[in-house]
């Protein structure tokens, strides 16, 4: 059953701005990205939905942090909007943000929804280079770090090295190893055949901020442009939030779109979705060769589209996550994984990838349509989850209507976590571990994750001095997960890692 035509919501109009001036005192604000791109969004729409803006959601900022964000974009695209609301940080906000507004309309409490966001953070990061004030409206305040979300930094973290998403990323890179039964190379080979694939997608893509295609030996092997940021990604398996870009996606209902005389075939019906989340503390998880939030959210997706689905976007901010999401949907190894073309090819700016993702796939549906087709985004460090199901046909009532948090499916599967001790000294077994490399492409630190005989959680430092470790941790031959190890105390209290 479908819902009625006044209750039905769809997309109608996307937008991508992109902003590249030589001189970056010329490049435009995130503000001004984002108004740009909501005008091109209703223009996209046929026009005449701009005033009717009842309800914008701002994707959270971080190369320019402005105060009432919201509240400025609603004075410079000079209409009245009854809600607006500056979003959270998170990779899984766009699709989380487009899902809520869908349920709004559904529900009746918003005819014309729109889902923006932007970043300048290349014009930001050329400015201070060249040592350049930006004629901008004046920031509240500039983060100190802005890829750091401070809410997963935890001080232990911090006194390991081991806090920024590039770090923690690995945990999960080198722990599928051995869980899908794979040498490091295998898994090398598949991370590199998968990003080729999704640098394809970006070359093609015309609203891509990168447009060039990499095999696969390029994007895995070491250069003097494709340095090792930290074991096993090369900076061409980092997502790339060096952009000037904005996005916007404008939804209303069906019965609006049809009286203004968009065709049907423009029209993007939205099906329904899922979240969940882990533990914001990396240590605090039960494991590290799946997480069980993304399991509960892409299998709600899967029971929402029960037939599959014609083609996915696949959040791919470090290659595990696509490649743990591509497993659990059941996906063969050669089936594309993007339509945008991936953080690290397509780029985009942080939070926003899944807005521009959004985009993409709206004009792919437009012009190979399909039942059903899936936008999966992640935010944090594999923390938050979101999936969201859109297609060409109508959705149906009961899918649109479930409570959208999956949370409780996640915790069900999930193993006990083990507890941490932070004061162990003896013998352990090797869990998962990263390498950090430094700019001139050597090991500058790293950490081990372990387990103790009573199955314990340990955290200990690597010493880079050990040669004989550092090369059983790098070797593509054999995976050390499961190795036996030592742990003993420093004499600044934490834990080090000494193989046995």
């Amino acid at each position: 059953m479908s819902l009625p035509a006044e209750r039905t919501p769809v997309i109608i109009g996307v937008a991508d701005v992109l902003d590249r001036p030589a001189d970056p005192a010329l490049a435009l604000e995130p503000l001004a990205l984002m108004e740009a791109a909501v005008r091109a969004a209703d223009a996209d729409a046929g026009g005449g939905f701009l005033e009717r803006i009842d309800s914008i959601d701002v994707i959270n900022l971080v190369s320019w942090r402005y105060d009432r964000v919201a509240a400025r974009l609603v004075e410079r695209l000079g209409i009245v909007c009854p809600r607006a609301v500056y979003g959270l940080v998170g990779g899984e906000t766009p699709t989380t943000k487009i899902h809520e507004a869908a349920l709004r309309i559904m529900n009746g409490n918003s005819l014309v929804a729109v889902v923006t966001g932007a970043e300048a953070q290349n014009a930001v990061a050329k400015a201070k280079a060249a040592g350049i004030s930006l004629p901008w409206t004046p920031p509240a305040k500039m983060p100190e770090n802005p890829i750091i979300p401070s809410e997963h930094v935890t001080e232990l973290g911090m006194k390991h090295g081991i806090f920024q998403p590039i770090h923690i990323y690995p945990l999960y890179e080198n722990a599928t190893v051995a869980a899908w039964g794979l040498t490091p190379a295998e898994a090398l080979a598949e991370s590199g055949a998968a990003y080729e694939r999704i640098s394809a997608a970006a070359a093609a893509n015309s609203h891509a901020w990168g447009r060039k295609a990499f095999r696969a030996d390029e994007i895995t092997t070491v250069s003097d442009d494709n340095r090792m940021i930290c074991w096993p990604y090369t900076k061409r398996m980092v997502a790339n939030n060096n952009v000037n870009a904005g996005a916007a996606v404008l939804m209303t209902t069906l019965a609006l779109a049809r009286a203004a005389g968009i065709p049907d075939d423009r029209i993007i019906h939205v099906h329904g979705g899922a979240s969940a989340g882990e533990h914001m503390d990396f240590l605090k998880r039960d494991q590290f060769v799946h997480s069980c939030a993304q399991d509960a959210v892409l299998g709600q997706a899967m029971r929402i589209a029960p037939k599959g689905f014609d083609r996915v976007e696949l959040y791919s901010c470090f290659p595990t996550v696509p490649k743990m999401a591509r497993r659990t949907l059941g996906l063969g190894a050669d089936v594309p994984l993007s339509v945008m073309g991936g953080l690290s090819f397509a780029g985009a700016g942080l939070n926003c990838y899944m807005l521009h993702s959004t985009c993409a796939m709206v004009r792919s549906l437009r012009e190979r349509p399909a039942d059903q087709a899936l936008l999966y985004g992640q935010g944090g460090y594999v923390t938050k989850h979101h999936a969201l199901v859109i297609g060409n046909r109508p959705a149906e009532a009961a899918w649109l209507m479930l409570n959208r948090d999956v949370q409780d499916t996640a915790e069900e599967a999930r193993g006990d976590v083990p507890r941490f001790d932070g004061a162990y000294e003896g013998p352990a077994r090797l869990e998962t571990f990263s390498i950090v490399f430094g700019r001139d492409g050597q090991p500058s630190h790293g950490s081990v994750v372990g387990r103790t005989p009573d199955a314990d959680r340990v955290f200990g430092k690597l010493d880079l001095a050990d040669s004989v470790a550092l090369a059983t941790l790098l070797s593509l031959d054999a995976h050390p997960i499961g190795l036996p190890g030592t742990v003993r105390l420093g004499d600044d209290g934490l834990q080090r890692w000494a193989f046995a």
